[in-house]
């Protein structure tokens, strides 16, 4: 069990440089890998434990990794593929599932164990299984796995999402892009990670427009071929860091990533009171005064994201007047309120509303990560509170912040991984 200790350290100061976005971007790139025979090569992909659980996995489909640096790996995907994901490796992660549109491409069928993953609420992949229907994909779940077979073949479709999903944008992109025939597919996730996958397919030999659009047209290709990516900065540990410098105020520079990835957070951290702006190489934030509260809703990008909504009620906490975050994501998410509250702050939950009303300070204490996010929240909760805090369940945080501890002390909190 990991555990992340946290002591108030006042103003933060200082540089710091986001990591690769292994978790949001990388693992769905070397799951997109199995589409073309060789040996594809990623940089800037930092070690995590959702890379780690990604890489077993594919390893037991049958592909081979090799680090070629700290943060440079290479997939060779050039063997025979096992088109079977079982339920061990797939339990532990939610992107295990990407996997099933590349296996149905390459391979015709696919048996993927149901995902698991962060307990937030329920995660239903009937889009994912619907869009692969309408491309002529023969689907049924059985015993805990879906068992999907193209039967003789994937064929180009127009497809709706329900909602702009990303895993199930991710999941039909990689299916059609060896599909016979054009596929549409409208209501498309628009997240700058889907953009990346996009253009990586097409590096691959792929014929995919309207990355970064709702609407994605792709006209299938009889074969692809290996390509290189190089991750871009991870736009959710940039959003952490400055929402850190939100609770505990100073004046911070984070490198590696851009405004164009963190508009919506960048403009509600302005209306409470906090100062953001571009720089050449990534963003420059102030907090010169305890923030002033203002409602939030979760919604798809470019929205305010639901991966942010933990860190953003964390800073609520501490900002002055009361305020209402609503999750229009998931419906489970706010299950850390519970920990928050035993830090001492004034925030319950009705629904898939939490109603915050902030304190000057919190109240040091244990408490437990529920799951990635909501462990960063209770980080940075630390940061402004009396005495020490003790994340328990550091682990999850380890899911998808290659050193969070690191970027915290960079910036002159006193915060350690042990």
């Amino acid at each position: 069990m990991r555990r992340y200790l946290v002591e108030p350290s006042g103003p933060l100061v200082g540089t710091v440089r986001v990591a690769g976005a292994t978790k949001n971007e990388g693992t769905k790139l070397l799951a997109a890998a199995l589409l073309a025979p060789g040996v594809h090569t990623i940089h800037n992909i930092p070690r995590v434990v959702d890379l780690d659980i990604m890489i077993e996995l594919l390893e037991v489909l049958g592909a081979r990794f090799t680090y070629l640096g700290p943060e440079s790996l290479s997939i060779d995907t050039s063997g025979p593929i096992h088109p079977n994901a079982p339920y061990e490796l797939v339990r532990r992660m939610r992107a295990s599932i990407n996997v099933l549109g590349p296996l149905v491409a390459r391979c015709g069928e696919a048996r993927v164990a149901l995902p698991g993953g962060d307990a937030i609420g329920s995660r239903k992949i009937d889009m994912h299984l619907n869009g692969l229907r309408a491309m002529g994909a023969h689907i049924e779940v059985e015993h805990g796995s879906v068992v999907a077979r193209a039967d003789p073949a994937l064929f180009g479709a127009r497809h709706v999402l329900d909602f702009p999903s990303v895993g199930a944008t991710e999941n039909l992109l990689t299916a059609a892009v060896l599909a016979k025939g054009t596929t549409v597919i409208d209501n498309a996730a628009r997240e700058p990670e889907i953009s990346e996958l996009c253009a990586y397919l097409n590096r691959m030999g792929a014929h995919v427009l309207g990355g970064g659009t709702s609407t994605l047209e792709i006209h299938g290709v009889e074969e692809l071929e290996p390509a290189d990516a190089t991750l871009i900065g991870d736009r959710i540990e940039a959003g952490t860091y400055l929402m850190a410098c939100g609770i505990a105020g100073g004046e911070i520079e984070i490198e590696g990533t851009s405004i164009d990835h963190l508009e919506i957070v960048a403009r509600k951290l302005g209306e409470m009171g906090m100062l953001v702006a571009p720089t050449t190489n990534g963003l420059w934030a102030r907090a010169s005064r305890r923030l002033t509260a203002i409602d939030i809703p979760t919604l798809p990008f470019p929205g305010f994201a639901t991966d942010f909504m933990p860190m953003a009620v964390a800073v609520l906490c501490v900002a002055e007047g009361t305020a209402i975050v609503t999750e229009n994501i998931y419906d489970g998410r706010f299950q850390f309120i519970d920990e928050l509250a035993r830090m001492g702050a004034d925030v319950r939950n009705e629904g898939r509303h939490a109603v915050v009303r902030g304190l000057d300070r919190l109240q040091g204490a244990p408490v437990t990560a529920p799951d990635v996010r909501a462990g960063a929240a209770l980080v940075l909760a630390g940061l402004r509170a009396e005495g020490p805090t003790v994340v328990h369940g550091g682990e999850h945080i380890d899911r998808g912040y290659a050193d969070l501890a690191g970027g915290l002390r960079a910036l002159g909190a006193d915060v350690h991984a042990v």
